[in-house]
């Protein structure tokens, strides 16, 4: 067989196992490597990589380039080549007026404009309808935009329309014309990923500049509950997320962290770059290799909602809450008088005004610690129990009121932040 007829049965290769083409030469460069490690030394083998490699000079004393060639096509390699065109920046900006320096100068002589300020981020094209391809990227990437642009491994920018947007998972569709898609990526199931195996991450760092850049890594844990904030670094609850090593920066946001079958299993949203080393100074600890990813699972289950109806319904309690985790020991006994067996549930902080809640007889400071027949450790298992349920269910809720085990029915309704998902009434590509 040769050589030609071996590339187009398609051999494969590792890295660690690399196959030199070339003829008889094949055998003598194996033999080389054999004699050496065997400390020998195959002559025919070395005169052959004399006469091709780089580093050797020849009668004349130049030095000439091998014409060995080694086949470096990895897993990683295959994976990224699967996805690769399917991956693309995002650029959302946003307009704001602003007066003309000269009403600086000349006082009422003035003009108004606009400024403009960008966004930059990525996504992933999933799904080609007709004339209409669909990318997800994460809401904090598009939030407040009033144009957002795609851009394509090509290089081709494409308008793009927001389809909808969720707050809560950090998810947003958006649609662009399908004309210039050449490959859509596909989702594997995240419930199947293991802490070990090897994650992908692909996306625009620091800007398009960097387009479709891939880094390396393991998956460090399949499921981490870590703290949502908002812009002021205020909690504003809990998440529970993908935890990887790969290298993910300012851009990598709405990216796809896939495995080494060029699924995407998750979604690239944050990452974590310092982290207070005392809670009383100010002082910060720098981190790395900390990134986090909305698991694959979830972010399907949001953006077929948000296709369907350009936002997401919620059922909700009417409740705010905090982690038990969060209260001191001596105020879990004194305040909210709980047995010392109870170690994981959510406080009631305040119950709205004619809320499910409310009308089921929850108090301030009873602590809920089952919802639905499942056990709630804390806020993130809270509302992966609520949300298994729709608006208008009926769910029994256990709770603890000043040291008492009490149960309750109660009638979920549509979750207030509701309004804070919309979606874009523009049709146009």
């Amino acid at each position: 067989m040769n050589d030609d007829n071996q590339e187009n049965n398609g051999v494969k290769e590792t890295t660690a196992k690399r196959q030199v083409r070339f003829g008889y030469g094949k055998i003598f460069l194996i033999a080389l490597v054999g004699g050496v490690l065997g400390g020998g030394i195959a002559f025919g083998g070395y005169q052959y990589y004399q006469n091709n490699s780089a580093t050797v000079e020849n009668s004349k004393g130049t030095t000439k380039v091998s014409n060995v060639k080694v086949n470096v096509s990895t897993q990683s390699t295959k994976a990224f080549n699967k996805i690769k065109n399917a991956v693309v920046s995002v650029e959302a900006y946003s307009e704001s007026s602003s007066s003309s320096s000269l009403e600086g100068l000349f006082g009422s002589d003035s003009s108004s404009g606009t400024t403009e300020s960008e966004s930059e981020g990525s996504g992933v094209i999933y799904k080609k309808t007709g004339n209409t391809a669909f990318v997800v990227t994460n809401n904090h990437v598009i939030s407040g935009a009033d144009k957002v642009e795609i851009l394509l491994n090509s290089g081709k920018k494409l308008k793009a329309t927001v389809v909808g947007h969720d707050s809560i998972t950090d998810l947003a569709v958006l649609k662009i014309n399908a004309q210039y898609v050449k490959q859509v990526a596909s989702f594997g199931n995240s419930n199947n990923i293991q802490v070990g195996q090897t994650a992908l991450a692909i996306g625009s760092p620091l800007g398009s500049t960097y387009a479709t850049s891939l880094t390396q890594g393991i998956i460090s844990a399949k499921k981490r509950t870590i703290d949502t904030t908002d812009s002021s670094g205020m909690t504003t609850g809990q998440t529970t997320v993908i935890q990887t090593d790969a290298a993910i920066n300012p851009g990598n946001s709405g990216g796809p962290l896939i495995n080494l079958e060029g699924q995407v299993v998750g979604i690239n949203s944050m990452k974590l770059a310092s982290t207070a080393s005392s809670s009383s100074t100010s002082s910060s600890t720098s981190v790395e290799g900390m990134g986090f990813a909305i698991p694959s699972n979830e972010v399907v289950k949001i953006i077929n909602e948000l296709v369907k109806n350009g936002k997401i319904s919620r059922p909700a309690l009417g409740i705010s809450l905090v982690d038990l985790s969060y209260i001191s020991s001596s105020d879990q006994k004194s305040v909210l008088k709980l047995p010392t067996s109870v170690t994981g549930g959510v406080v009631v902080l305040k119950v709205s005004s004619s809320s499910p809640a409310k009308n089921a007889g929850l108090e301030k400071y009873d602590v809920i610690t089952s919802l639905g027949g499942k056990k709630v450790k804390g806020l993130a298992s809270l509302r992966e129990a609520l949300y298994e349920h729709k608006v208008g269910d009926t769910v029994q809720i256990q709770y603890y009121h000043d040291g008492s085990l009490k149960t309750a029915n109660v009638k979920l309704t549509l979750e207030a932040t509701d309004k804070n998902t919309t979606t874009s009434s523009d049709s146009g590509n």
